[in-house]
């Protein structure tokens, strides 16, 4: 009797550990907050007030965002003035010149081909742009 309780405690240390992961794992996996729907909602006892104004962008991403669609509407040559010009009124904006600069020469292969693109170069942050035109020709 003794040896059978002991195999039946044994088989149950082996398996009871493996069916518990399993079950809690599949627990986890059908409450609502894991759905992957986008209609889903997701609440916590930290949830903020949805009502309050979102945190401003940073300069550098404004300054990106309005030289890109420059860049769209004319041609990257004025965008890259337009960066040369912004960097030396702000300085502290010439930390992020390069990103931008690649950024441009980005998009300014999206729009005009590489060849194209790497016309308009221009030494503007230690010639990033022609790198971004390279990097993504």
């Amino acid at each position: 009797m003794t040896h059978t309780a002991r195999r039946i405690g044994r088989s149950l240390a082996l398996v009871l550990p493996v069916v518990m992961v399993l079950s809690g794992t599949l627990a986890v996996t059908s409450v609502p907050w894991a759905a992957h729907s986008s209609d889903s909602q997701v609440l916590a006892a930290s949830a903020q007030d949805v009502s309050k104004r979102a945190k401003a962008r940073a300069p550098q991403d404004i300054l990106r965002d309005r030289l890109l669609v420059e860049l769209r509407e004319k041609d990257p040559g004025v965008a890259l003035t337009d960066l040369q010009r912004s960097v030396e009124g702000r300085p502290t904006l010439a930390r992020h010149c390069m990103s931008i600069a690649k950024a441009l020469g980005r998009a300014a292969v999206e729009q005009y081909g590489p060849t194209r693109a790497h016309r308009f170069s221009r030494p503007v942050c230690d010639t990033s742009f022609a790198s971004g035109v390279a990097r993504f020709s």
